[in-house]
C-alpha cells in the first residue's frame, strides 16, 4: 500500500509540475489530475492480484456490459477507464466465448502496431542505405513496401503464413468439431503463445507477469493510436514524419507546406526533406 502511494504521490507531483507551466490560474484541474493519477495506481495495484485473462471459459455466460467483462477477468481496463470503454457497445449482452476472442485481438493488433511504429521510425532513419536495398527504397515509410524486390514479398509472405498457423494451432478450436466458428481454446489465455526465445519470462512470479502483460497491452493501445496518426500524417503531406515535425515544431507552418511542395515524390525524398529541415533549423537558430 505504501509503495502504491509513493508512486502515486511520485505522478501526482509531475502532472502538477506541468500542468502549472501550460494552466497556471487553474487549480481545479491541478486537483482533478492528481485525483485520476492516485486512482489509477490504486486500481492497477489492486487487479494485480488476478490474471487478467487466464480463466476458463463457462459455456453460454454472457456479459451485461464491458464493466461486467473487466470485473470477471477477461479482459482488461485502461486508465483512467478503470472499467473499460466501450463507445460502440461491442461488450453488450456478449457471451464469454467472443469477449475472450475480442480480448486475444486486441493484443494481437497491439503488437503488430508497436512493431509497425518502430517499422516507421527506424526504417526512415535508415532508407537510402546501401546495405538496405541497394539503396532504392526512400521516401516516405508508407511507399516503402512498394518499393522491396518481389523476393522480399514472398519471404514475408511465408514468415506471416507461419506465424499465423502456429497462431491457430495453438488457440483455436478445430471449427469441425467445435459448436460454432472462432472459438478460442477453453484453456486459452488471450495473447499467451509461449513465445518467449530470451526467456524473460522464466523464474518470474505472477505479480511481475501480470505487471508486464499490463504494460504490453497499454503500449499496444498506445501504438494502434500512433500508427494510425503516422499513415494519416504522411497520406496528407507526403513526407517523412521526423524531418516533417521538425520543421512544424519550429513554428513554421508555411515552411512545411514548402517542405512538401518542393520534396514531395522528388528522386530521393528522404535527402531533400532531412536538407530542408537543416535548412530551416540554420535558419531559425542564427536569426
Amino acid at each position: 500500500k505504501s509503495k502504491v502511494s509513493k508512486r502515486g504521490q511520485r505522478a501526482e507531483r509531475q502532472i502538477t509540475f506541468h500542468s502549472r507551466a501550460f494552466f497556471p490560474n487553474h487549480t481545479l484541474f491541478h486537483h482533478t489530475m492528481s485525483c485520476i493519477c492516485r486512482s489509477t495506481f490504486t486500481v492497477f495495484a489492486a487487479k494485480k492480484v488476478a490474471e487478467v485473462g487466464n480463466v476458463k471459459t463457462q459455456p453460454n455466460r454472457t456479459f451485461a456490459n464491458i464493466g461486467a467483462a473487466v470485473k470477471a477477468g477477461a479482459v482488461q481496463g485502461c486508465a483512467p477507464f478503470a472499467d473499460g470503454i466501450d463507445l460502440f457497445g461491442f461488450y453488450n449482452n456478449v457471451e464469454e466465448t467472443e469477449a475472450q476472442r475480442y480480448a486475444d485481438v486486441e493484443i494481437t493488433h497491439g503488437r503488430v502496431a508497436m512493431l509497425a511504429s518502430l517499422g516507421f521510425l527506424v526504417g526512415e532513419q535508415v532508407e537510402g542505405s546501401g546495405f538496405l536495398f541497394d539503396a532504392n527504397v526512400t521516401g516516405p515509410a508508407i511507399n516503402h513496401f512498394q518499393q522491396v524486390p518481389a523476393t522480399f514479398w514472398g519471404l514475408l509472405g511465408a514468415l506471416i503464413f507461419t506465424v499465423e498457423a502456429n497462431r491457430v494451432q495453438k488457440a483455436w478450436q478445430n471449427p469441425f468439431q467445435a459448436d460454432k466458428l472462432f472459438l478460442l481454446k477453453d484453456d486459452f489465455t488471450p495473447g499467451d503463445y509461449q513465445f518467449d526465445p530470451l526467456k524473460l519470462s522464466a523464474g518470474k512470479d505472477v505479480e511481475w507477469l501480470n505487471d508486464k502483460k499490463l504494460k504490453e497491452l497499454n503500449n499496444g493501445r498506445v501504438a494502434m493510436v500512433a500508427i494510425s496518426g503516422m499513415i494519416a500524417q504522411e497520406l496528407v503531406n507526403g513526407l517523412n514524419l521526423i524531418p516533417a515535425d521538425e520543421v512544424l515544431e519550429m513554428g513554421k507552418a508555411d515552411a512545411l507546406v514548402a517542405m512538401g511542395a518542393q520534396c514531395a515524390g522528388t528522386v530521393d525524398e528522404a535527402a531533400c526533406a532531412k536538407a530542408f529541415e537543416a535548412a530551416e533549423r540554420v535558419a531559425t537558430f542564427s536569426s
